[in-house]
């Protein structure tokens, strides 16, 4: 899942909205780091009834279905949720949930005693989320992990660490911290550790889950510089794959886990990977020059991946991945055979050995030129042939693609979900 956060470390002493809340992270330096403190873990509920939903809020800054220029935030952090239907921002002051088709917010929370939020991550479309603190006033200590009830307005659990957390991931029944050198995976229930493991420096928090139930599947920065750790959970198997010669800098998973997309810090060869055995099948090319890869997602049926950078363009992939076709109602499974490259090179691939690798990788399909200067993630769309872009500067684009003729993407839709209506 792609995500974007803005870091800030903030001097003690930390705000404590909780009571329970230790407000100075570096007291329990002498635990360690995996020590959770689970001051309320009322997670027995997590099964929340389809009713349970985030409530609609009212906001004094929202008058006339426009809102107060006052209201304006700073943004730290964005993030899709789990099936990139909604997306939650991070605010100076607070949180906010989007839907994505249609645009729309469905609530904000506005909190009390700072309020900065560096991390949010919404559990599929539920009233329970993770809650980071961020930015000059975080509303929580950078080193916990906050389960947030939005169905009660209230923290029911929390995780702490010796170190600042990077991101969180969940998944339907757990949750995944990342810090600076450490991965840590939790039980949903009752945040009970589960497994730990070490990877290289890693401050951007890259980490990605499978989504399909029963059959989790995570990847993280290896121990080494260009090397991704794949951990198959249902089949207790542990897989490290050589990516790339340069540091990691972005990956993506599939919603099954059965394919990898990674990217190096050069920006310039997306590599697409069978996460089971590590076999390389495919080799895109974003382009000649450096650049660095925000981020990366996988189209629900992955024949499609979309690409952002700090070059100002999203690029669409075509896949030559065969898996099931989306009118196939079995299921993918897990089956090498689904993994069979149609083709991995460009048509240039029968003089591969004599042109240079640059003529060997496959260019993008189609492209939409962004504004430089702002960090985007992307994903695709529920309406077919359709990418979204959220933009750090509150931009939300909705293109569309067509994926026979590719080129330039058409517009259909933008809004700046962190303005007043009226100054849009």
């Amino acid at each position: 899942m792609a995500t974007l956060s803005a870091f800030s470390t903030p001097s003690p002493p930390w705000p404590n909205p909780n009571p329970s809340s230790d407000p100075n992270p570096n007291a329990n330096s002498d635990l360690p780091d995996h020590e959770e403190r689970s001051q309320r873990t009322e997670l027995e509920d997590v099964d929340s009834p389809p009713n349970s939903r985030p409530t609609q809020n009212s906001n004094p800054n929202i008058q006339d279905g426009r809102l107060s220029p006052s209201s304006v935030p700073s943004l730290l952090h964005i993030s899709f949720n789990q099936d990139y239907g909604c997306f939650a921002t991070g605010t100076d002051r607070g949180f906010r949930v989007y839907t994505c088709d249609p645009f729309r917010e469905i609530f904000r929370r506005d909190l009390d005693r700072g309020g900065g939020i560096g991390v949010v991550e919404m559990r599929l479309v539920s009233n329970l989320m993770a809650l980071v603190g961020g930015g000059s006033d975080p509303q929580y200590p950078l080193n916990k992990v906050m389960i947030w009830d939005d169905y009660e307005s209230r923290c029911i659990g929390e995780l702490s660490f010796r170190s600042e957390v990077r991101a969180v991931r969940l998944q339907l029944d757990r949750i995944v911290v990342v810090l600076e050198q450490k991965i840590f995976v939790y039980n949903f229930a009752d945040l009970k550790l589960l497994h730990q493991m070490e990877t290289i420096a890693n401050p951007k928090g890259l980490c990605a889950v499978s989504q399909v139930a029963g059959s989790i599947v995570l990847v993280c920065p290896g121990l080494q510089k260009g090397q991704v750790r794949v951990e198959h959970y249902a089949s207790k198997r542990t897989k490290f794959i050589a990516a790339h010669e340069s540091r990691i800098a972005s990956f993506a998973l599939t919603m099954d886990g059965q394919l990898l997309a990674t990217a190096s810090s050069k920006g310039t060869l997306v590599r697409i990977y069978n996460t089971m055995d590590g076999v390389l099948l495919q080799e895109l090319r974003r382009g000649a020059d450096r650049a660095e890869i925000y981020s990366m997602a996988f189209s629900s049926t992955a024949q499609w991946l979309v690409v952002s950078s700090d070059k100002g363009t999203v690029h669409v992939f075509s896949l030559k991945v065969n898996l099931s076709s989306p009118g196939n109602d079995k299921s993918r499974g897990a089956s090498n055979s689904n993994l069979a490259v149609a083709s991995s090179t460009s048509s240039l691939s029968f003089i591969k050995g004599v042109l240079p690798k640059y003529f060997s990788s496959e260019w993008s399909v189609a492209q939409f030129h962004l504004p430089e200067g702002s960090q985007y993630i992307v994903a695709f769309g529920h309406q077919k042939n359709t990418v979204v872009i959220l933009g750090m500067d509150g931009s939300f684009y909705r293109c569309q693609f067509d994926p026979v003729s590719g080129g330039e993407m058409i517009q259909l839709e933008y809004h700046n979900f962190l303005k007043p209506e009226n100054a849009m």
